[in-house]
Order: structure tokens, then C-alpha cells, then sequence
């Protein structure tokens, strides 16, 4: 809800202040992609206002908010890290939690040092699993460096990609696994507090983690000092209000602190001046939640997992259009052709087109490289990226014009406003392909201005959505031409 006295600037940023979301229908790119599995759904999705871009079901796209259906949960890699206790039901109490190993990892890594915690992290080859892909050892050195003596650990739940749900069933189903996360990174760097910011788009999951926060409390998790290292740790539960944006760690930072949550300049960097100026780690939900694991089995075995460059494993969330939609844990380097044909089991109803890997703001992969491995290097050299791990398919129903037009609507909807060529170049390029897709050919000029404005978009952006939006344009430009250049005239 808004906040007694809260400037004009900061209340009139959010777009689902204070607006029931039980009846919500989602226009996710998941959604959109499958809309002809619903029309009407879709219909009354796209006539909604506000607009809700995920509501973390993309398995049964189109989807709405009342929908109770659950994804199918399997792990694929050779020791299920992430999905450990998920794929058997989940631990939502503490009892339970413990009852399956969990807050070994924590109780050994309070008789560790700092450093030998931050040696073993680094030694796995985590990397963070919410986009920017940055190792989480490297981070977590920088933000234990000495100087201020207030640290901070912040989970990054704001899981606005479209098409991504992995954090959504972590934090609803495994709880304790997060917040042990987060009290290891604590442990490590010398942090006394921590936040989760979640999205109010994820009700169950957000009373699932209080209830957890609140559990940890009072077994002693969280709150009260370690007698034998003197170590203390509180974590607090902050709920956005609707804004895709404060999924960039800075502007989430931002909305944290109570101002406008656009996104700042870079450096200096969050490890070193984050929250309030003190160091901060600022990890997703899977990242935070790989680091139990990796403390109890140890770092050697982690890393035996996956290839050169992309350790261990990814769980990826595959869309509706799918045969076997769902969550599935993976060793990182399978080729994408196992995720859509093995996993996903192809596609019912249409021939696929296209993959959208990590969310709408990312390279597209036509069927031609589906060979590719699934990999943090292998992915940037196609113009693709691992991103969140959402995995949306689109077939032949969706056309490339149309699907140009809804992503630069989603970014012209969301862009905070910041940087010039995202606020007015995202919504004119969408201006410029509703008229196409309503039958009018654009002229030579606007595809000059298409051209000029993705390039402002990849050299002038302060953050991932117009960074990712260049992304996009530039790998359609690249693997569809044929249906690009018909567009203009």
C-alpha cells in the first residue's frame, strides 16, 4: 500500500499499488505467445487495467490469478541442488526443513571463517542466476572487504521476466533454503541484516515466506547471536507494488529506501555502495538457494556439474506451448534441442519459431541453432543469454511484427523513464508496429528510426531493460529479416 506521506514521484511510479490482483488475467509474453489456447482469457488480459505482465504461471498460459494448477517438477541433472526438496513436496516448516538437511550448511559455516566461506563460493563457480550472470564469489569478496561496519544481504525476488517461475516455487514451496542462503552470504561478508523483496504479483509465495521469516525467528535461525561466533542475522520481507523495473538491483535498492525506484549510475557498484551507501550483496532467490547445497556437498562436487564457464546447474521454466510444460533442473552445456524435445517433449499444435531464453528482453533463437549449448558463453556468442531461465517457445501463430509490437509495448509500459531513448524510443517503435500489424507498411524513415533508436538503445541504456531491448531487436533483425523487411516499404 502506498506510505503516509510518500512523494507524488514515488506512489505514481508503482502500477499495482493497492489493486486486487485475485481476478487478474496476465499479458506476459508467455501469455501472449499462447493466446489462441484462450482467446477470451487473452481477451480480457489485454482489456485489463492496470496490466499485469506475470503472474508466475506461464505452464498454463493464458493464465489468471485464480488459476490453482500446479507445473510439473522434475530434476534432470545428476543431483538435484535447487529442486532438492521441491520435486518431493517442499519443506515449508521449520521442522521439515530440518528434518532434510537443512541448516547444516549454516551451522558449518558458522564454525568456518569468513573467508573460507567466500573461498568455497568462489571455488563452485556460482554465478548469479537472475540475468547479469556475475560470479557470486567475486561479489560476495568485494562486499566483505573491511571498511563500514553496517553490511547488508539483500534477496532479489522481484521475478518480473515473463516466462520465468523458478524463484516463485523456491520461496512458496522451500522457504528455510533462502533464508539459510542469505544467512550464509551474511556469515561471510559480516552482514547484521538482510531484506527479500518480493513481488506482490506472488501472494502465496509472499505468506509462505513470511510465515518462514517468522519460523525462523523463533527456532532461533534468525535474530539471535551464535554464542560461539557471535554472529546475528534478521532478515524483513518488503513487498513491491507492481514495477518491472525494480527487478535491477539498484532501483530495487532504490524502492528499499523509499525513493523512485529508477535505476543508478554504475560505479559505484552495490557490493561497495548499495543500501543506504553501505556494502551490499544483492543475489536472486536461485543463487541464494544453490549455496546450502554447495556448503553441505562441498564446491569440487558442485563444479563437477555442468561445463567450462557455467558450473553446476539451472532450473528452467518452460512455457505452455510446450507438451510438458514445467520446471526442470538441468546441468548447464545439455544443447537446447534436449530442453525443447526432451524436456519440453516439442511442441502440441504449431511448429516452433523461435525461443525466448531468460525473458522478452534477450536474443531470440530461431530452430536453426537449437544445437547450441545451454551455457552463459554459448548463449552471448549466438546474441542469446541464460537470463532467469524462462524458456518461452512460440510457433507459427505468433508473427514477428506482432511479437516486435508486444515486447516494445511491455518496455514502453515499464521503461522508469530514465534514459531518453527508452522512455520515447520503446513506446514510438511500438506506435510504429500497431500500425503494421493493423495493415499499414511503415515508410523508409521509420525503419531508419527503428534502426537509430535500437542503436541508442544498446549504447545509452543505465540498465538491462533497454540494454535487453536492443538485444531483441537486433537478434530478429539478424534471424528473421525476412519477415522484418516486408514491414517497411
Amino acid at each position: 500500500m502506498t506510505k503516509t506521506h510518500e512523494p507524488t514521484d514515488v506512489a505514481s511510479f508503482y502500477h499495482l499499488d493497492g489493486v486486487d490482483l485475485s481476478k487478474a488475467c496476465c499479458q506476459g509474453t508467455a501469455c501472449f505467445v499462447a493466446r489462441r489456447l484462450n482467446p477470451d482469457r487473452w481477451r480480457d488480459a489485454a482489456a485489463q487495467s492496470p496490466r499485469v505482465y506475470c503472474l508466475g504461471k506461464c505452464y498454463g498460459a493464458p493464465s489468471a490469478a485464480s488459476d490453482e494448477c500446479r507445473p510439473r517438477i522434475e530434476v534432470r541433472s545428476r543431483f538435484a541442488v535447487v529442486l532438492e526438496r521441491i520435486v518431493a513436496g517442499g519443506a515449508r516448516s521449520l521442522d521439515e526443513y530440518r528434518s532434510r538437511g537443512g541448516l547444516e550448511a549454516l551451522e558449518r559455516a558458522t564454525r568456518l571463517e569468513p573467508e573460507q566461506i567466500i573461498a568455497e563460493i568462489e571455488a563452485s563457480e556460482l554465478r548469479g542466476r537472475g540475468g547479469a550472470g556475475f560470479p557470486a564469489g567475486a561479489k560476495w569478496r568485494v562486499a566483505a572487504r573491511p571498511g563500514p561496519a553496517q553490511k547488508f544481504v539483500v534477496a532479489n525476488f522481484d521475478e518480473g521476466d515473463p516466462g520465468a517461475y523458478i524463484d516463485r516455487f523456491i520461496a512458496q514451496d522451500d522457504p528455510y533454503c533462502l533464508i539459510e542462503g542469505m544467512a550464509i552470504a551474511a556469515r561471510a561478508v559480516g552482514a547484521s541484516r538482510g531484506w527479500i523483496y518480493a513481488r506482490c504479483e506472488y501472494p502465496e509465495a509472499i505468506r509462505s515466506l513470511q510465515c518462514a521469516i517468522d519460523g525462523a525467528r523463533a527456532g532461533g535461525v534468525l535474530g539471535s547471536q551464535d554464542p560461539a561466533s557471535g554472529f546475528s542475522f534478521d532478515v524483513e520481507l518488503v513487498v513491491g507494488r507492481g514495477s518491472y523495473q525494480c527487478g535491477e538491483e539498484t532501483a530495487l535498492l532504490n524502492s528499499i529506501e523509499e525513493k523512485r525506484p529508477v535505476a543508478r549510475v554504475r560505479p559505484p557498484f552495490v557490493a561497495e555502495h548499495g543500501l543506504w551507501g553501505m556494502p551490499t550483496v544483492v543475489n536472486n532467490v536461485e543463487t541464494l538457494a544453490s549455496v546450502p547445497w554447495i556448503l553441505r556437498h562441498g564446491a569440487r562436487q558442485y563444479a563437477s556439474m555442468g561445463i567450462p564457464g557455467s558450473r553446476g546447474t539451472k532450473v528452467v521454466s518452460l512455457n505452455s506451448l510446450f507438451r510438458r510444460p514445467g520446471l526442470y533442473e538441468i546441468e548447464f552445456g545439455v544443447p537446447l534441442r534436449e530442453i525443447v524435445e526432451d524436456l519440453g517433449g516439442g511442441l502440441h499444435g504449431g511448429a516452433l519459431r523461435g525461443l525466448m531464453i531468460g525473458g522478452p528482453l534477450a536474443g531470440v533463437v530461431p530452430p536453426s541453432l537449437l544445437d547450441t549449448r545451454f551455457g552463459f558463453q554459448e548463449l552471448r556468442a549466438i546474441g542469446a543469454s541464460v537470463g532467469h531461465g524462462g524458456v518461452i517457445a512460440f510457433d507459427e501463430h505468433t508473427s514477428i511484427p506482432e511479437l516486435i509490437h508486444h515486447v516494445f509495448s511491455f518496455a514502453a509500459y515499464e521503461s522508469c523513464g530514465k534514459c531518453t531513448p527508452c522512455r520515447l524510443g520503446s513506446a514510438r517503435i511500438e506506435e510504429v508496429f500497431h500500425s503494421i500489424i493493423g495493415g499499414r507498411a511503415g515508410t523508409i524513415a521509420e525503419r531508419a528510426e527503428w534502426n537509430d533508436v535500437v542503436a541508442a538503445l544498446k549504447l545509452t541504456s543505465l540498465c538491462g531493460l533497454g540494454t535487453g531491448l536492443a538485444e531483441f531487436a537486433q537478434s530478429i533483425l539478424q534471424h528473421f529479416p525476412a519477415e522484418v523487411q516486408p514491414c517497411f516499404k
